[in-house]
């Protein structure tokens, strides 16, 4: 990990940490890095979330790809895993993301797509950071007529349901489903994809105004969804997050699905289709371990990889795998995008629904989750890695594992987009549990502060 880029781009506050200046730096050389060797002007895709500082950024980043000769198209707002998909629509070059996904609305980021809609290794993230520090004034810088232009492209929203209309085969006529698109990029996209597949669509949060991104709504608080859910006659809930990335469900009774849920439904369906390549599902070490015991009753391999869909992606790619995904619902369906996609995802677990005459609250009984605690420790961003080194943390994760080895497990990890230690524990007695991972949580906020 660089200076700059963290798991998922450059994380930072806007106009604190993110500055104009910065993204114009990213747009110069990530836009250089990325198109020296083409032999074309140059083609950059770049899509943002509803974040207030989007625009700003936008500007910022824009001018820099400009700096070097490139085109800049602006789709305006879209989800992230649209321009995943788009760039290779529209023959980019590369795709930029303006978003910091589920984070508030002061937070902000810049993430890219390389030409086949893939987020960069590390090395070309590192060449990237070099030549926005120490290489900067080795960028070429044209002039005249071969200075980089701007356009607006009108199509991305209309370009991108047409994909996800296609990835399914059936009518959505019968269901109803309450979407919340928490208040960012999915507000037009989601609801106009499901509509045209034929479902009855309730929409929550689907008014943004800058401010108000993840803003008590979105996969991140799904409370107002489960009292909709409750309270109308709806057969499930799709909760998105910011950009759009990941989605989280709620069944018709009102339960709370998480992303491994929403995998086990999938993949035994697609199985059963034959369309479950390896008869595998990647997840990662998050996951429940309700779901590797999901798999070992109806013969799926169930692979775990680190924290991050980037991860989860890297194993599919090495071993020939089409599905996988993340807990917080974060899911690839890599037979259709290379990214996760809240909407696909919602729109693959709506056929596969009606498909088996199932409803959610049928169709999650095929996995039993295993109770798990989650506790966020808040501590300097730059000293989060510490927990891994410092010997009293050390030694009292080592401890705790000794006590849950047998009946559960500890996982302790740092965020890689945010100022804080994750402490998990998964076992049977959730009071033990809870206090165990609080009073962990306690002692690392208190030596990396």
């Amino acid at each position: 990990m660089g200076k700059f880029f963290g798991t998922d781009g450059v994380r930072g506050v806007a106009n604190v940490e993110l500055t104009p200046e910065l993204a114009m730096k990213i747009g110069k050389a990530g836009a250089y890095v990325l198109t020296k060797h083409t032999n074309h002007t140059a083609k950059i895709i770049v899509g943002m979330d509803t974040r207030i500082s989007g625009g700003m950024l936008e500007s910022a980043l824009v001018a820099g790809i400009c700096s070097v000769g490139a085109q800049a198209v602006l789709l305006g707002v879209v989800p992230t895993p649209a321009v995943a998909y788009l760039v290779r629509k529209y023959n980019a070059d590369a795709g930029i993301v303006i978003s910091a996904s589920h984070n508030p609305v002061q937070d902000n980021g810049i993430k890219f797509f390389n030409s086949q809609g893939y987020k960069l290794r590390d090395d070309i993230e590192d060449e990237i950071e070099q030549y926005m520090t120490v290489k900067l004034s080795d960028i070429p810088s044209p002039s005249g007529d071969t200075v980089g232009s701007k356009e607006i492209c009108k199509t991305a929203i209309d370009d991108y349901v047409e994909f996800l209309k296609n990835s399914t085969d059936i009518s959505l006529e019968g269901l109803s489903v309450a979407i919340d698109c928490a208040n960012g990029a999915t507000y037009q996209a989601a609801p106009k994809a499901l509509r045209a597949l034929g479902a009855k669509v309730f929409v929550l949060h689907a008014g943004p105004n800058g401010k108000n991104i993840n803003l008590n709504c979105g996969s991140t608080h799904m409370e107002s969804l489960i009292d909709y859910v409750k309270n109308n006659e709806v057969d499930l809930g799709i909760a998105f997050d910011g950009d759009g990335d990941r989605c989280l469900a709620v069944d018709g009774e009102g339960n709370f699905v998480n992303g491994d849920e929403i995998m086990a439904i999938c993949a035994k369906y697609m199985k059963e289709c034959g369309k479950l390549k390896n008869n595998t599902i990647v997840a990662t070490v998050m996951s429940n371990l309700g779901l590797s015991i999901m798999g070992e009753k109806n013969g799926i391999k169930i692979e775990k990889t680190k924290v991050g869909d980037r991860y989860v992606l890297e194993h599919i790619l090495e071993n020939g795998d089409c599905f996988g995904g993340e807990q917080s619902g974060h899911i690839i369906f890599f037979d259709y995008n290379t990214t996760g996609d809240g909407t696909l995802t919602a729109i693959q677990l709506l056929t596969t629904l009606k498909k088996t005459g199932q409803t959610l609250a049928q169709a999650r009984k095929i996995m039993e989750i295993l109770p798990q605690v989650l506790v966020n420790a808040r501590v300097d961003n730059k000293k989060k890695a510490e927990y891994a080194t410092n010997e009293t943390i050390r030694s009292e994760i080592e401890q705790l594992e000794e006590r849950f080895n047998g009946e559960g497990r500890v996982l302790v990890r740092a965020s890689g987009t945010e100022p804080i230690v994750r402490v998990m524990i998964e076992g049977r007695d959730m009071r033990v549990m809870q206090e165990e991972a609080e009073r962990l949580s306690r002692l690392i906020e208190g030596l990396l502060n």
